[in-house]
């Protein structure tokens, strides 16, 4: 019953935003990946070229499979392109690299929100699993304190999405600056560019819109629970 609760139709903005944002990124991606870039440079280039523009010596650039699975790993100061980028010279592809060397941008400069998610990720990792085993067996077993004590856990991974959205978007604005001054793409690509980010970005607008209302349902529920005892 817990599992299909009435409660869940809080949850269905968040379901209908994530599934649409999730088709405008493949839409876009997959437009944009068939354009070739004037800058005739494929992704792992581009990453080189704007760490060492940067003055960045010590971040590594790595291969992993898939597709979109790019990331930059700052505990190990590792770019990570995927096999749709790293060699690809599409619009694209350029657009996708540039946000992840803007991360690592980021870190080299210490921006403040990344700073703090770095910081907190650890904790945020232990504390979003627990928080949901602990309102659980709250709920199971009509103990409101756990059910507390697991909103509050789980509130740390809302924090930890909130401070995600001006990370994102200024790796992607760093990325469209430098791909214009320092590369001087042309607009034209630079629109692809912008489109690709944004319809990336909007997937984390999506995963903190779906944090906020999968809190606000633990509330709700733990409100339910609080008044059957009363």
């Amino acid at each position: 019953m817990f599992f299909f609760d009435p409660s869940f139709i809080i949850l269905i903005p968040g379901l209908i935003v994530a599934l649409i944002t999730q088709a405008y990124i493949q839409e876009k991606f997959n437009k944009y990946s068939k354009i070739k870039s004037s800058l005739n440079m494929s992704g792992a280039e581009l990453a080189k070229f704007m760490l060492e523009s940067a003055g960045i010596y010590d971040v590594t650039i790595e291969r992993i499979p898939g597709k979109l699975t790019d990331h930059y790993d700052p505990r190990n100061k590792v770019v990570r392109l995927s096999s749709a980028t790293y060699s690809s010279d599409s619009v694209a592809s350029l657009g996708v690299v540039a946000h992840e060397i803007g991360h690592a941008i980021q870190h080299a400069k210490g921006y403040i929100p990344l700073v703090i998610r770095n910081g907190i990720a650890p904790v945020v990792s232990i504390t979003s699993n627990l928080s949901w085993i602990l309102f659980i067996v709250g709920f199971l077993f009509f103990n409101i304190a756990l059910i507390r004590l697991g909103i509050i856990l789980f509130s740390f991974a809302v924090i930890f999405s909130l401070i995600t959205l001006p990370v994102e978007f200024d790796a992607s604005n760093k990325a469209v600056k430098i791909l214009a001054s320092n590369l001087m793409m042309p607009p034209k690509e630079l629109e692809g560019v912008k489109q690709v980010l944004t319809a990336a970005a909007m997937t984390y607008v999506a995963g903190t819109l779906m944090a906020i209302l999968q809190l606000l349902r633990m509330i709700f529920l733990a409100g339910l629970i609080g008044g059957n005892r009363d």
